[in-house]
């Protein structure tokens, strides 16, 4: 496969570059910054410099261009304010659905975050940060693409168990952003997470098992 990925220096992107590379895909990290472009290419993956907050959608659509699905990775990051949420959580992730449109790329893949399906309404900076999410993921959702939602819990940096808990809802909990990246993978390769919103969290279920019993399950199912 050839999958594209915005926000390729990310952490869960980085991580999923190097697994999509050593399943034998093609990879190409979309970056805003080329001082990134190395360590892009050190995960076997090819560096495209673009910027989901200064790029037209065709200019997007040609750093997408041929590829089978995208995956929105990007974010503004913990430390940015409440504007950022709006420009690249939400803003960005539907340029990308656009130029997904525009080449014909008819893979969407989304990471959004638990709590998106019913965000806050005041103006604390996570809540902001959430309704982002929870737009981009309707737009997402109401489009014409191969979509995928995927809504993970409390990212954590500790070493993944390969084990995890897939529904359609799950309780608030934490995941490590190695197991994030693992059922990403797993999710670009089965053609039956087409359509689907999935939640994630931390488990007992082996990632394939889990993604297993979430698309057997009635999808209205949590």
């Amino acid at each position: 496969m050839d999958i594209a990925i915005a926000g390729a220096h990310g952490q869960i992107a980085r991580r999923l570059t190097r697994l999509l590379v050593a399943r034998g895909d093609s990879v190409r990290g979309l970056i805003r910054n080329p001082d990134h472009a190395a360590d892009i290419r050190a995960d076997g993956g090819d560096p495209v410099l673009c910027d989901l907050e200064s790029a037209a959608a065709h200019e997007v659509g040609l750093a997408i261009e041929g590829a089978d699905s995208v995956v929105f990775a990007a974010g503004a990051g913990p430390g940015s304010g409440a504007d950022r949420k709006g420009t690249m959580d939400r803003d960005g992730a539907i340029l990308l659905l656009e130029a997904a449109r525009t080449a014909k790329v008819p893979g969407y893949v989304i990471v959004s975050s638990l709590g998106a399906d019913d965000p806050p309404q005041d103006d604390d900076v996570f809540s902001v940060y959430l309704r982002a999410k929870a737009a981009a993921d309707r737009a997402v959702i109401d489009s014409d693409r191969q979509w995928t939602v995927l809504r993970p819990g409390v990212l954590t940096d500790d070493p993944g168990t390969g084990r995890v808990r897939i529904a359609r809802r799950v309780p608030r909990g934490p995941v490590t952003r190695d197991d994030v990246a693992a059922v990403l993978a797993a999710i670009l390769h089965d053609h039956r997470t087409g359509g689907r919103i999935l939640s994630l969290v931390g488990g007992e279920d082996p990632v394939d098992a889990a993604l297993e019993a979430a698309l057997t399950a009635d999808p209205r199912d949590g």
